[in-house]
């Protein structure tokens, strides 16, 4: 039993089990896991004004920040425990080494302080204190925003060691168990590296919460009403499921049509055209003289958009097999240079409309404008050229697709990506590893990655034009 177990059990009982005891051959990297160790270490450097040493020795000759260190030991009903500090802080006390001791750090990505970060404290603290000689009364969740380092002090009370103390008696038992089943909250499986394993038999015993639109809650409501899974869901009228989704109120018949259409062809495998206030929008009439692709890459930890990716087509119908793909870079935050540039791409043709996938490259743009102190009038004639094809295929349609993400579309449409088990979070990894290392071959598979995000959106639109007028 170690902090890793501990961490994933608190997540997902299934992905501790699985990180214990699954084959490892189904398990995928996780970039998300990759970019967080980094900044991790970045902040954890910059706390410790770069004083951080691994290991043992780190501790034995006083380094004020102490990582890669491992303590095992039996813990408790004879049961071997082993925990990996993210950092040890140095600080004044009384310990084996003299007169400093430690205590337990971790790394916060965001505002809030959670029961994980807790606990991992807690969990540390108990052994640390036997292996230094030295009481632990607190530790540190240690975060950055907007460049500042921020501590916060937990202190380690006698409630939430018995706490750590009971989850670790359930985690051993859980370990000891068969697998457990798969979370219903599948909102927390958008990271894990078992991701795909889970899909598989999720979709294979046709669980609810594969349905697009169906969390936790609303598919344990379903299951009190006899609805236990995707089958039943589609063979349900919209009346009757209508009268059991009380909890939408006014809307429960319009979320009972959604369900049931989206079952169906989840379940049957086929699309769905549906009737919508959008029909009227013509986009073919739109984009017929020409019009852009947008893609955007960006960190938002530190809010900044590092790759702004155009695909610039003259004219919708040209059977062109390569069109042009224009990638802005920019390196430094709030570049006017690269700012400037990507506004002369969309001045040179000022009447040609800009296809998107979501709302993240409309906002950027409109950024952009008042940051170059654009007038209202220009930013609203701007934001006005915007197309979001996620709206529109999500008003339009019900496919027979777990979510409606550009990936998974796109997968579904046949679009493939040149390069293997790529995300925009691989691209962030990527970037991270270009500002580590100042290679350009991090710039070069980025660049890669986004024209092929753009040539994803561009193979919705085609589709949305040639499936515009046929009706199920």
């Amino acid at each position: 039993m170690n902090t890793l177990y501990l961490k994933s059990f608190i997540r997902c009982k299934r992905k501790a089990w699985l990180d214990f005891k699954g084959n490892k051959s189904f398990e995928i990297w996780s970039p998300h896991k990759a970019i967080d160790k980094i900044h991790q270490y970045q902040i954890f450097s910059e706390f410790c004004n770069g004083d951080i040493y691994t290991g043992l020795k780190g501790c034995e000759k006083g380094s004020q920040g102490v990582i890669g260190f491992k303590i095992k030991e039996n813990f408790f009903k004879n049961i071997t425990a082993e925990i990996n500090p993210q950092l040890l802080v140095k600080t004044l006390g009384i310990s084996k080494w003299g007169t400093y001791k430690y205590l337990p750090a971790v790394y916060k990505l965001g505002n809030k302080t959670t029961k994980e970060h807790l606990l991992d404290l807690a969990f540390t603290s108990i052994l640390l204190e036997n292996f230094q000689e030295s009481k632990v009364n607190k530790g540190l969740v240690i975060s950055s925003f907007r460049g500042k380092i921020n501590v916060e002090e937990i202190y380690l009370n006698k409630k939430l060691r018995k706490k750590v103390l009971n989850i670790l008696m359930s985690l051993n038992q859980s370990l000891e168990g068969f697998i457990p089943e798969i979370t219903q909250d599948r909102k927390k499986c958008t990271i894990c590296s078992w991701q795909n394993f889970c899909d598989k038999e999720a979709k294979e015993k046709r669980y609810l919460t594969d349905i697009d639109g169906i969390g936790s809650k609303t598919a344990l409501l379903l299951k009190i009403n006899g609805i236990s899974d995707i089958k039943k869901l589609a063979s349900y009228s919209e009346k009757e499921l209508g009268d059991k989704l009380f909890k939408f109120n006014n809307q429960k018949y319009e979320k009972a049509s959604k369900f049931i259409k989206q079952a169906k062809a989840y379940f049957y495998g086929k699309s769905f055209y549906i009737s919508s206030n959008n029909d009227s929008y013509d986009l073919l009439s739109k984009i017929d003289k020409g019009f852009y692709i947008f893609d955007i890459e960006s960190n938002p930890d530190s809010k900044h958009d590092f790759l702004f990716g155009f695909l610039i087509k003259n004219n919708f119908l040209s059977k062109e097999k390569h069109p042009i793909y224009k990638p802005v870079l920019n390196l430094k935050n709030y570049k006017e240079e690269a700012y400037k540039e990507i506004i002369n791409i969309l001045s040179s043709n000022k009447e040609w409309p800009v296809l998107h996938y979501g709302e993240t490259e409309k906002i950027a743009i409109i950024n952009i404008g008042k940051k170059l102190n654009f007038s209202f009038e220009e930013v609203d004639l701007l934001q006005s050229r915007f197309v979001d094809l996620h709206i529109l295929i999500r008003s339009s349609w019900i496919l027979p697709t777990k979510n409606y993400s550009l990936k998974t579309v796109s997968n579904w449409l046949g679009f493939e990506w040149e390069q293997k088990n790529v995300s925009g979070s691989k691209a962030l990894y990527w970037w991270n590893q270009y500002q580590i290392t100042g290679k350009e071959i991090f710039l070069k598979k980025i660049i890669k990655y986004n024209k092929y995000d753009c040539l994803a959106t561009l193979n919705i639109a085609e589709w949305l034009i040639k499936n515009k007028s046929k009706k199920n």
